[in-house]
C-alpha cells in the first residue's frame, strides 16, 4: 500500500515523529515562565546542549543537499560552499566568549550598548529579520526539491501537460548533452530549440518528474509544525529537539554512501565512473567557481560575516559558562565539517550514479534517496530532513522574535508587562514563517540564494567585528557603512534585476566567451557510448564544450518568453554589481572565469565594509569614553560560577574600568588585542591541529580507489 507515493511503513515513521516533537513541544512548555526562559533557555546550558544547539544551528538538511548539488556540478571543489567555515572554528574559540561576556540578549542590544544609539540596533533587528526570512525561504526550497524526487508519480498518472513538461525536460537534457561534445554541432532548428528550453529551465519551469508533494502546500504544512513546536517550548525545546536531531543527521548524511558503493561496485568503481579533475579540492570542474584564489575571497567574507549570524548572542549567550560556550562551538563547527565531507561523496555518488543527467542540482539529494534507499529507510531519510528543518529554523525563530520584540516592538510600545511582550514574542514565530513560505514561492534556486545571503552578512559582520576589537570606532562611520552596503550590496542589485530595461540592457545581459578545455580524465559510460573511449575507466584525452556564464546576473540569461526565438535576452536573477562595478575601470570582465567572477564579488563586498569604518571613524566624532569603557569592562569581565557572583564581577568591572587592562597587548593603543592565557594557547592550538586533521582525513578519503 501507498500513499502520496510513499510506502506505508514511511508514511508512519512520518506521523509518529510528528506526534513525538508536538508532545515533547507541550511537555517542555511547562518550563517556559518568561523571556529568558524563551529567548535564551535561562543561560543555563551545559556543554551538551551547547554542543546540540551549535550542532543542529550549522548541520540542517539544506546545508546537506546543497552541498551535494555544488559537488555535483562543478566536483569536490563544490564542497568549499560548507566546508569553508572549518578555517574559522579555531576562531569559534574566542568569539564565542565575546558574545557570552557581553551578557545581552540579541545583537542588536550590542549596537546600542557598545554605541550608544538606538538607531543602529533596531535597523540591524529589522534587516536581519528581512534576511533571516530568506534564509527560511532558502530551507523551504531545499526541503521541498529534496523531498518532491522521492514522492514523484508514476508516469502513467500524468496529465497530458504533465508529461510534457517531462518529455521537455528530457529533449533539454539530450541537447544539452549534444552541445558538449566537440564532435557534435548542432543543426539551426536543434540550436533554436535548446536556446528555448534552456530559458525555460533557467526561469523553473522544466522537472524531469511530477511529484505528489506540491511547493506551497510543503512549505505551509512544515511551517506550522515548527511555529507550534517553538511557540510552545522557545530556546530550550529546540535544544532538546538538537539532540535528537544530532543523532538523525548523522544517520541520513552516512545512509546513502553504503548504498551508493554497493551499487557501484565499490571506491574504485567510483573513481571509474567520475572524472579525474572532479576529484580535485580546487578547480574541480571545468566551469568551477572554486579555486584557490576564490576559496581565499570566500574564507574572508566568511571570516567577517560570521560576527554578525544573527543566532550568536542567543546561542552562545544561553551557555551555563564560558568553558560550554566554547565546547559547544569548535564541537559543533567540527562535527557539520565531518557531516560536510559525509555530503561531498554523496554529490560524488550523484554524479557515478545519474551522470549528467540532472540538469537540476538541487534535486540530487532526493533522487539519489528514492534510488538508493528501500522502503523505511525512505521514511527515516523524511523525518530527518523534516527534523532538520524544524532544529534549524526553530533556533533561528527564537532569535528573530527575540529581536522583533527587543529591538522592534518594546521601543515603540515600552512599559508593557512582560507577559505582554511573551505574547507578541510567541506570535512573532508564525509571521516569519509566513515571510519565508513567500520567498521560497518567489525564489528559485537555492546555491544562488546561499551565496546572496553570504555577501549580506558582511554588512554587519565588519562592525561587529570591530566593536570587539577596535575602541575609535564610531557611530556614524557604522550608520554610513551599513547604509551604503546596504544599498550596494542588498538593494540596486535587486532593483536592477527589477526594471525590465535594464535586467534587458545588451550591455548587462552579457555571456562569457565559450570555451574548449582539454583534459585528461578518465573515460565514462557516455565517452564510450560516444567512440571516445573503448572501455570505461581507461585514461583518455578529451576537449569538452564548456558553455557561458552570466557575467552580471547570477542565475543566467534567458529570453523574455523562452518560447519566442525572437523574443529579447534578459538577466535572471541577481545583478551582481561588484563585478560590474570592476569593469567600470576598463577591465574586460567577459574574459573571466565562473571562480574569477566570484573572487571579484567576494573581495569586493568584503573591503569595501571595512574600508569605509576605519576611513569614516578617522575623520568623525568618537563614542563617549563612558560607555567605551564600560562595554570592554564588561567583556573583560569572566563569566562567574553563579548568576549572583558574576553580578557582583561586572559591578566590581564597572566600578574601576581599567581593571583589565594590564591584560592588553598595545597598552596605549586602540585595539584591543589580548594577551592569551594557557586555556586559550592550548584551545587554540587543538583547533587548529583539528583543521589539519580533517584536511587529511578528507584527503585521504579521496583517494581510496583512485589507484
Amino acid at each position: 500500500m501507498r500513499l502520496l507515493g510513499l510506502h506505508w511503513m514511511d508514511a508512519l515513521l512520518i506521523l509518529a515523529y510528528i506526534i513525538v516533537v508536538l508532545a515533547l513541544g507541550q511537555y517542555l512548555s511547562r518550563n517556559v515562565k518568561g523571556e529568558k526562559d524563551f529567548f535564551l533557555a535561562g543561560r543555563g546550558l551545559g556543554k551538551w546542549f551547547q554542543f546540540f544547539l551549535n550542532f543542529g544551528n550549522m548541520t540542517d538538511p539544506s546545508g546537506a543537499a546543497v552541498t551535494a548539488s555544488s559537488v555535483y556540478r562543478q566536483g569536490v571543489g563544490g564542497v568549499w560552499l560548507g566546508m569553508i567555515p572549518l578555517f574559522c572554528t579555531p576562531y569559534y574559540w574566542f568569539m564565542c566568549v565575546w558574545f557570552r561576556r557581553v551578557r545581552l540578549t540579541t545583537i542588536a542590544d550590542l549596537f546600542e550598548d557598545r554605541l550608544g544609539r538606538r538607531f543602529l540596533a533596531s535597523l540591524y533587528a529589522l534587516v536581519n529579520v528581512l534576511v533571516a526570512i530568506v534564509i527560511i525561504g532558502f530551507g523551504n526550497i531545499v526541503g521541498y526539491k529534496t523531498l518532491a524526487p522521492i514522492m514523484a508519480r508514476d508516469a502513467a498518472d500524468h496529465t497530458p501537460a504533465e508529461q510534457r513538461q517531462v518529455d521537455d525536460y528530457r529533449e533539454f537534457d539530450a541537447l544539452r548533452k549534444l552541445r558538449q561534445n566537440t564532435s557534435v554541432t548542432l543543426s539551426t532548428a536543434q540550436a533554436e530549440r535548446y536556446d528555448m528550453l534552456k530559458g525555460l529551465y533557467n526561469k523553473g519551469e522544466l522537472y524531469p518528474y511530477v511529484s505528489y508533494l506540491k511547493p506551497v502546500p510543503f512549505y505551509i504544512a512544515s511551517s506550522i509544525l515548527v511555529a507550534v513546536f517553538i511557540m510552545l517550548g522557545g530556546l530550550k525545546a529546540s535544544a532538546m529537539i538538537d539532540a535528537l536531531q544530532a543523532c538523525l543527521i548523522i544517520i541520513i548524511s552516512i545512509i546513502l554512501i553504503p548504498f551508493g558503493l554497493m551499487r557501484l561496485g565499490g571506491f574504485g568503481a567510483l573513481h571509474a565512473k567520475v572524472p579525474k579533475y572532479m576529484f580535485d579540492l580546487f578547480g574541480g570542474g571545468l566551469a568551477s567557481e572554486y579555486t584557490w584564489y576564490s576559496v581565499g575571497a570566500f574564507f574572508l567574507m566568511s571570516f567577517i560575516g560570521i560576527n554578525a549570524a544573527h543566532g550568536n548572542m542567543g546561542i552562545y549567550g544561553a551557555a551555563k559558562n564560558e568553558m560550554a560556550a566554547r565546547v559547544g562551538a569548535v564541537s559543533g563547527g567540527f562535527s557539520k565539517r565531518i557531516m560536510t565531507i559525509a555530503w561531498c561523496f554523496c554529490g560524488l555518488l550523484g554524479v557515478a550514479i545519474f551522470g549528467g543527467n540532472l540538469s537540476d542540482s538541487d534535486q540530487i539529494w532526493g533522487m539519489l534517496t528514492g534510488r538508493l534507499l528501500p522502503a523505511g529507510l525512505i521514511g527515516v531519510m523524511i523525518i530527518g530532513i523534516l527534523g532538520g528543518k524544524l532544529a534549524h529554523l526553530g533556533a533561528s525563530s527564537v532569535v528573530l522574535s527575540a529581536l522583533v520584540v527587543r529591538n522592534l516592538y518594546e521601543p515603540l510600545f515600552p512599559g508593557k508587562a512582560e507577559r505582554h511582550y511573551m505574547i507578541v514574542a510567541r506570535a512573532t514565530v508564525p509571521a516569519i514563517l509566513t515571510l519565508g513560505i513567500g520567498v521560497a514561492v518567489y525564489l528559485q534556486s537555492a546555491v544562488a540564494l546561499l551565496k546572496f545571503v553570504i555577501s549580506l552578512s558582511v554588512i554587519w559582520g565588519a562592525p561587529v567585528l570591530l566593536m570587539f576589537l577596535w575602541r575609535r570606532l564610531t557611530e556614524a562611520a557604522v550608520r554610513v557603512q551599513v547604509v551604503v552596503c546596504l544599498l550596494f550590496i542588498g538593494i540596486v542589485p535587486w532593483m536592477v534585476t527589477a526594471v525590465p530595461a535594464l535586467r534587458q540592457s545588451a550591455c548587462l545581459a552579457t555571456m562569457t566567451g565559450e570555451r574548449l578545455v582539454a583534459i585528461h580524465t578518465r573515460a565514462t559510460e557516455s565517452d564510450v557510448e560516444t567512440g571516445i573511449a573503448a572501455r570505461e575507466g581507461e585514461y583518455i584525452n578529451k576537449t569538452v564544450r564548456v558553455e557561458p556564464v552570466s557575467v552580471f546576473f547570477e542565475d543566467g540569461i534567458a529570453r523574455v518568453d523562452p518560447r519566442d526565438p525572437a523574443s529579447a535576452r534578459e538577466g535572471v536573477g541577481r545583478f551582481n554589481i561588484e563585478v560590474f562595478l570592476v569593469s567600470l575601470f576598463g577591465i574586460d570582465v567577459k574574459k573571466f572565469s565562473p571562480a574569477g567572477l566570484l573572487t571579484t564579488r567576494y573581495l569586493v563586498d568584503a573591503f569595501l565594509p571595512l574600508l569605509l569604518l576605519i576611513v569614516i571613524s578617522r575623520v568623525t566624532k568618537p563614542v563617549d569614553s563612558r560607555l567605551v569603557e564600560r562595554f570592554f569592562a564588561r567583556m573583560k569581565t569572566p563569566v562567574a560560577a553563579t548568576p549572583e557572583q558574576d553580578a557582583l564581577e561586572v559591578e566590581r568591572s564597572h566600578a574601576n574600568p581599567s581593571r583589565f587592562d594590564h591584560m592588553k597587548l598595545f597598552r596605549k593603543s586602540n585595539w584591543e588585542f589580548t594577551k592569551w592565557d594557557r586555556r586559550d594557547f592550548l584551545g587554540f592550538t587543538v583547533c587548529c591541529l583539528a583543521v589539519l586533521g580533517v584536511l587529511l582525513f578528507f584527503k585521504l578519503l579521496l583517494m581510496i580507489g583512485a589507484y
